[in-house]
């Protein structure tokens, strides 16, 4: 099984790449010469270049932890028998009558137009360690949803 996390990992990287430059390279600029225009009491350009090196380095911070947190996701621990990362699991509507595949999927993939649910999603959370014929009861934005899961393909199946 190839890592279906590195396309993830080289994504964050990029994320992080670009405001790490903007970090160690623009800001120092902006704020040398916003210095160089004396009184830093009243200077607006260079109040701004340090709110914006806070932000930008709050913002590596929490890319890096995210980084973290997938480099130590080991898919060899998701459960071969019932849904977990990577599953595409089938669900029944109860209230529609509407059969619905969704694929749970990391914050980064999610794309709920193309049926990829996070697992962190309040409807990921709820199908997480599903197996089919369990019953789900969600509460979501648009209201309570119950589903049935009526067929499921783990990552360990899914080619």
């Amino acid at each position: 099984m190839s890592d279906p996390l590195s396309k993830i990992k080289k994504k964050l990287q990029d994320e992080i790449d670009h405001p790490s430059h903007e970090l160690n390279v623009e800001l120092p600029k902006e704020i040398a010469v916003a210095r160089a225009h004396g009184d830093l009491s009243e200077n607006a350009e260079y109040k701004y270049a340090k709110e914006r090196q806070g932000y930008v380095n709050a913002k590596i911070v929490n890319l890096k932890k995210r980084m973290g947190d997938l480099g130590m996701l080991n898919l060899a621990n998701i459960p071969a028998d019932r849904s977990g990362y990577g599953s595409r699991i089938w669900v029944l509507d109860i209230h529609k009558e509407v059969k619905i595949e969704y694929k749970l999927v990391s914050s980064e993939e999610a794309d709920a137009e193309k049926g990829l649910i996070s697992t962190t999603s309040p409807i990921g959370k709820a199908l997480l360690n599903r197996k089919v014929g369990d019953e789900v009861q969600v509460a979501t934005p648009a209201g309570k949803k119950e589903f049935e899961v009526v067929r499921l393909i783990t990552i360990h199946e899914d080619d």
